[in-house]
């Protein structure tokens, strides 16, 4: 097996708390001016197939059979994107143009898609996924999460968890994403089909069952029922939480240890005490709110607290298409109170905490040799130049996936 080492890193970002200077002793950070990203200066990373085996300083690197120099720019580990629904077909232009142009839109939102995606053959779907995927690989994402959720049908829903498959262990199972048109009248009924029929078709391709529970959705109640008959079938609850109202997301995410409640834009002092005293992440998904002009998470009340946070984009075609994490970190800093750092951290480790994974969002030994090389001297220039394409080369499983010249 061979070996490479990547030398001559101005600042590499390892998110082992043990390394660098006024590192914290917890993934739990506040404000306080402590980095959490346990930063290496003049750095070098050793690869051994598809692990990291060594990280350190330059000078102290061993011998390995290849040497890639990295000009001095800096190294971090690849993103990792814990929410996205990617299989899906069709867009919603129109309806982005109309909210953007603040005129009223009648269209159907989610059953748009819905209808688009019925219609859609296996291979239109999957050629969509791929090309999201390659999308946000260029952009230094290297381990995602998708959902279901555009199908509404048994059949629509199992085969979007079987193509996502085909691509990433992280397949969450989302048939409570609203009611199908069909069960309009019949709430309940869709609550048994899901909890039922379609669990058992969908059950043997997923990881993950998540709902949203939000008016207009599902209740709580609802929500607790759909959740713990997929935790009676193997798969772990997500939570699609607090986004647009408060309500009882947050809590009921607690209540069942979910990995972790995403969106929570409307919370409570009880809620943040809650995700504070639990494993739960918080994951802020703030091209949502971008993209819908809405209220911004307060990450900084949740930092403070004590909550572990996660970014991620949420990448769909309603409301955040966007495939971008250094967009998302740009946003989490300028509009909700994050510091670069931690926007950094959350997009990478936060993101694997929000997945239960300890072999990704890190660079240190045993972690996958997933990393990304920036055209620039430090992390910070992801928010420091908003918009700019920095991602100049990528590893995964290690493995150069982005041949640009380094």
């Amino acid at each position: 097996m061979s070996s490479t080492v990547i030398s001559n890193i101005a600042t590499l970002v390892t998110n082992d708390p043990s390394l660098g200077p006024g590192s914290p002793s917890s993934s739990k950070f506040g404000s306080g001016g402590r980095s959490p990203l346990g930063l290496v200066r003049d750095a070098a990373v050793v690869i051994e197939g598809d692990r990291v085996v060594w990280t350190g300083e330059s000078s102290k690197a061993p011998a390995t059979d290849n040497r890639v120099d990295a000009g001095g720019r800096a190294v971090l580990p690849g993103f990792v994107d814990s929410h996205s629904h990617l299989v899906f077909a069709g867009d919603r232009t129109e309806e982005f143009n109309a909210r953007m142009s603040g005129r009223p839109y009648s269209a159907g939102g989610i059953r748009t898609t819905v209808t688009a995606t019925r219609a859609a053959t296996d291979a239109e779907l999957e050629a969509n996924l791929t090309r999201f995927l390659a999308e946000a690989l260029r952009q230094g994402t290297t381990t995602f999460e998708t959902k279901s959720g555009y199908g509404l049908t048994t059949e629509d829903e199992s085969r979007a968890l079987r193509l996502a498959a085909r691509h990433t262990d992280e397949v969450t199972f989302l048939g409570a994403h609203i009611v199908a048109p069909e069960y309009a009248e019949d709430p309940a009924g869709y609550v048994a089909l899901v909890t039922g029929e379609m669990l058992d078709a969908c059950a043997p391709h997923a990881r993950w069952i998540d709902v949203f529970c939000e008016k207009g959705a599902f209740d709580g109640d609802q929500a607790r029922a759909i959740l713990t008959a997929g935790r009676a079938r193997g798969l772990h609850p997500r939570v699609h939480a607090n986004q647009l109202s408060y309500g009882p997301g947050v809590q009921l995410a607690v209540e069942l240890d979910a990995a972790s409640a995403d969106h929570c834009t409307h919370l409570t002092d009880a809620d943040v005490d809650a995700l504070a005293g639990s494993r739960t992440v918080a994951t802020l998904l703030p091209g949502a709110e971008f993209s819908t002009r809405a209220e911004w998470p307060d990450a900084r009340r949740l930092l403070d607290a004590g909550v572990t946070v996660a970014l991620s984009t949420d990448c769909n075609p309603g409301s955040s298409f966007t495939s971008s994490v250094p967009f998302c970190i740009a946003l989490a800093v300028r509009d909700m109170g994050m510091t670069p750092d931690e926007a950094v951290w959350s997009a990478t480790a936060g993101g694997a905490r929000a997945l239960r994974r300890d072999d990704v969002g890190r660079l240190t030994p045993g972690a996958y040799a997933d990393l990304v090389i920036l055209d620039a001297p430090s992390p910070v220039h992801l928010a420091y130049r908003p918009g700019v394409p920095l991602v100049r080369a990528v590893w995964r499983r290690g493995r150069r996936v982005e041949p640009r010249p380094v």
